[in-house]
């Protein structure tokens, strides 16, 4: 069978272990430094307690040492690695080239979706360089997915599924350096895509005016599951290192609904990478959780509504519309329930995002703090912070256990206990004198073995022999039982280890058009390429695109003639548009389906 995996991101120790109770397989995390996410470092010996959580459980801790690095970090990295292979790791996520050099040989290494894992010969070059797993390019359609997998067939593949979407290609965004020397490739993203441009042609005539045209919806492959598995994804990824608890709780939750139906549809053919299962206290609901509205991206191929062209923030759910106006409330028509304290939401005139607070709800009519001004009858109402849902979340709702039968027998010297989780099994042997019991001894050992507390553990079975009739004393009975709990734990650490990573040469490296595109930052990734200088956009700049893009603007608004859309009555290039002036030239690849982001609109000769 093909173990699936739900990886869920983890801000911090205390949302590591929220997804674990909520289902995960495994967890990411970030470092002191040295992660994507600069604004969330945890401590080592945090990172060591998630693993001791995790491990029971059979689930793993991933740890992002995913940036670029510098010649005078490059010591303090090396001791990071071995640091994080002593605390038990089970893998990290790497951008640049210099670890394999830095790391130890027995810290498993996967290659972050910043090396830019869009083509099967990338996925190919990666594996044959030492790499474990790659994490593909967001924009993969399933099946592009299934072709790099149908190439590089013992390359196990991650997939991104849930969150938000940059609208570059991962690890080939410089647009956050270029403008405010934020490097992306370090951790400090500025968000440029999440900023409001307008759109001009070369004649300088405004086609769009200050619109979010780089901001995209959130993904959601929900519905897409058995088919990324079919295809050959086996690590489903939720993107959201900065999301708070609650959202973690959520949609990992959810997700993990919906890869246990996938099992129960197919028993022979998946399992989960880990062991345990939970139980809810609240009914998962992505449409509850921070999104700028879903979709499905790439998927199935190029879609028209990738977009969020009105606000880069968080629509929420629709719970509908504006019915009747008064001085200081509003009611709403539709069926959804509310709490004080909702954060609301609705698109006003203007083509823009206003939001509101409920100070105090009666029924479906609604109290604000104060009336917003661009509010009228018809308009479609969002709900973007569910107070009620919230509160649950904000409690313990998740218990999370792993099913164990027992089996007991009477053995020369004693008695063996015997635990079976999910196909493994491990035994312990009590010496005891055999003491015959005046009656059936089976209810009483039943009772006490099942005793398993708060253990992570829960009684399923107990086989006893219908001959059994040995007396055994609680004192035993609990000696034994707390044994085996002790027996198991040792076991569920070895699930899934996590094997040495193999040396081997290093093969020419997929070529890029513009040297910068390989992130060389320091000596060792130069020397590892064989490069003369060090590229890095960081260190040197470029001449090249800040941007390479999926996304279309020119497809989103109706303009590709190749897809069946209106010829443009404007002459290129266009140009994005910043509101302190500065521009951005778009170059429409249309050869690869690709829209390019360059820093000016001087039209670059290549």
């Amino acid at each position: 069978m093909t173990p699936l995996e739900l990886l869920a991101p983890a801000k911090n120790l205390a949302c590591g272990i929220a997804a674990i109770d909520h289902g995960a397989d495994a967890v990411y995390i970030g470092p002191p430094h040295f992660g994507a996410r600069a604004a969330v470092g945890n401590s080592l010996d945090d990172i060591r307690q998630l693993c001791a959580y995790a491990h029971p459980f059979g689930a793993k801790v991933y740890v992002t040492v995913n940036t670029i690095l510098y010649d005078d970090e490059l010591d303090e990295v090396r001791q990071l690695l071995a640091d994080l292979d002593q605390v038990g790791v089970d893998a990290v996520l790497v951008q640049d080239m210099a670890v394999m050099k830095l790391c130890p040989p027995t810290l498993t290494l996967h290659a972050s979706t910043q090396t830019d894992n869009r083509t099967a010969e990338k996925v190919k070059w990666l594996k044959d360089i030492g790499f474990s797993r790659a994490v593909l390019a967001r924009e993969l359609s399933i099946d592009e997915i299934a072709e790099v997998h149908r190439v590089v067939p013992d390359m196990p593949l991650e997939v991104f599924v849930h969150g938000a979407l940059c609208v570059s290609y991962s690890g080939i965004c410089y647009a956050s350096q270029h403008c405010f020397h934020r490097s992306a490739n370090r951790g400090e993203c500025a968000q440029f895509c999440r900023m409001r441009f307008s759109l001009e042609d070369a004649d300088g005539r405004e086609i769009e005016r200050e619109r979010y045209l780089l901001s995209l919806k959130d993904m959601n492959q929900s519905d897409n599951l058995l088919a990324l598995a079919e295809a050959g994804a086996t690590s489903f990824k939720i993107e959201g290192r900065l999301k708070d608890v609650a959202y973690v709780k959520n949609v990992t939750a959810a997700y993990s609904e919906r890869l246990n139906e996938i099992i129960r549809q197919h028993p022979d053919k998946y399992c989960r990478a880990s062991l345990g299962h939970c139980s809810y206290s609240f009914k998962p609901d992505l449409k509850k959780t921070f999104n700028r509205g879903y979709t499905t991206y790439f998927a199935h191929g190029r879609q028209p509504d990738i977009a969020s062209f009105d606000t880069p923030k968080a629509v929420g759910e629709f719970v509908g519309r504006v019915k009747e106006i008064r001085r200081d409330s509003f009611n709403v028509a539709g069926t959804a329930s509310f709490a004080n304290g909702d954060g609301l939401c609705f698109l006003n005139l203007d083509r823009q995002f206003e939001g509101l607070r409920a100070n105090r709800v009666a029924g479906n009519r609604i109290y604000p703090f104060r009336m917003p001004q661009g509010l009228r009858p018809g308009m479609a109402l969002y709900r973007n912070n569910d107070q009620e849902f919230e509160r649950i979340l904000s409690k313990s709702s998740s218990v999370r256990k792993i099913p164990v039968r027992f089996s007991l027998r009477a053995v020369d010297t004693g008695y063996e206990l015997t635990a079976s989780v999910d196909g493994y099994s491990c035994r312990v042997v009590f010496p005891s004198e055999h003491q015959l019991a005046q009656k059936s001894p089976h209810e009483n050992i039943i009772r006490q073995l099942s005793k398993l507390g708060d253990t992570i553990y829960e009684c399923v079975d107990i086989d006893i022999p219908a001959d059994f009739g040995y007396f055994i004393p609680n004192s035993q009975l609990s000696d034994l039982r707390r044994q085996i709990v002790d027996a198991l734990g040792e076991f569920s650490n070895t699930i899934g280890s996590s094997e040495s990573r193999a040396s081997s040469a290093v093969p020419r490296p997929p070529r890029y058009d513009y040297p910068y595109l390989y992130n060389i930052s320091n000596d060792e990734a130069r020397s590892f390429y064989g490069a003369k200088e060090l590229t890095a956009f960081e260190l040197k700049g470029g001449d090249g695109p800040l941007m390479q893009c999926r996304h279309c603007i020119r497809y989103s608004l109706g303009y590709c003639v190749r897809r069946g859309g209106k010829r443009p009555d404007w002459r290129e290039p266009l140009s994005l548009v910043l509101g302190d002036g500065r521009r951005f030239r778009l170059e429409f690849d249309c050869a690869n389906c690709q829209m390019n982001v360059y820093a000016s609109c001087v039209l670059n000769e290549k």
